[in-house]
């Protein structure tokens, strides 16, 4: 009887999801220096299927939402629109273990990324 109900508890927590998190699901710590400026934000990462989601805090109230976001794999693209301005990122990287390295592409200029788990 023990057994037959840690089998079907074990059922129940694989089909409700709980263990269906990715590697890329979470929060990060970001970092980015550009002509601009250097960028540091808080990240949550939610992914659906091929689907990512999510948002970037700057801080002081500042958020920009994840729009667009894709994964393939360990891969992921996304686009970030400026709070203020005209201007899109057009974000790539890769996750490796707790890190992405990746590219951001805005008004002509591409600047290396990173984002590490936070803690």
């Amino acid at each position: 009887m023990i057994t037959r109900t840690l089998v079907m508890l074990c059922l129940i927590v694989v089909s409700t999801g709980v263990w269906a998190q990715t590697p890329i699901d979470g929060e990060w710590d970001f970092t980015m220096s550009s002509p601009m400026g250097s960028v540091a934000a808080k990240v949550l990462m939610v992914t659906s299927g091929e689907t990512l989601t999510g948002e970037f805090d700057l801080g002081n109230g500042r958020t920009w939402p994840i729009e667009e976001g894709r994964i393939d794999g360990h891969n992921i693209s996304f686009e970030l629109n400026r709070d203020g301005a005209s201007m899109t990122y057009a974000m790539s990287a890769q996750v490796t273990g707790d890190e992405f390295t990746g590219t951001a592409n805005a008004m002509g200029s591409v600047v290396d990324w990173s984002m590490k788990r936070a803690q």
